[in-house]
């Protein structure tokens, strides 16, 4: 699996996609995540990305003619790539969209920053996607929480492929409880069951135990 990040602050996420699950996944040739800074694209002596909104009003919005062609750049390489744009005005993003990006080839996220988008940037994408219900100060966020949520669905990116099938949102339930040593601690005890070795038993307890999701 492909990932591209289009970003004006590749420094504030190379650290995290370095580390844990995903820096493995890369050393693994599992998955590759390439970082490419939208100022490379940008507009002259001084690189400009964003000017003042047509219309007035405060801030500053991404220029078409800089966030087209970097898209554009990149896009050309799969027939499997898409293109999604991290807006709070999107569709919010939930696991079964992490199952369908998971089958793709070439997943392209596009990191806003300042007052937005120019929208004509729209049309050049497949989706507006939102990671929720609040304004972030860009989309460097989201999009690192789309890369895991996604990679981890990747065959060989976790240590053990089954791990990611009993997760939470996986069958859109809540996954059941879980324990670890020490058996009792403060007065509370691991259920019974679990330290049964039945192990019959304890799948139908922890079916369950599942709870729908709200």
């Amino acid at each position: 699996m492909k990932f591209t990040l289009l970003t004006l602050y590749p420094d504030a996420i190379k650290p995290y996609l370095n580390t844990s699950i995903i820096g493995r996944a890369q050393k693994n040739g599992v998955a590759e995540i390439r970082i490419v800074n939208l100022r490379d694209f940008g507009l002259g002596k001084h690189k400009q990305v964003d000017d003042t909104p047509y219309g007035g009003g405060p801030g500053m919005i991404l220029r078409a003619d800089v966030i087209v062609p970097a898209i554009e750049r990149f896009k050309v390489e799969s027939r499997k790539s898409k293109v999604i744009l991290l807006s709070p005005t999107g569709r919010q993003f939930d696991q079964s969209t992490a199952t369908r990006y998971s089958k793709l080839g070439h997943l392209i996220l596009v990191c806003g920053r300042f007052e937005g988008f120019d929208a004509r940037i729209n049309k050049f994408c497949d989706e507006v996607i939102s990671t929720g219900p609040y304004v972030l100060a860009g989309g460097e966020i989201p999009a690192l929480t789309i890369v895991e949520a996604v990679a981890r669905l990747t065959p060989g990116v976790l240590g053990n492929d089954l791990s990611s099938v009993d997760e939470s949102f996986a069958e859109n339930s809540i996954e059941y409880p879980q324990y670890t040593k020490p058996s009792t601690f403060d007065k509370m005890d691991v259920p019974g069951i679990l330290l049964s070795g039945h192990h019959s038993e304890i799948d139908n307890w922890r079916e369950a135990q599942k709870k729908p999701l709200p």
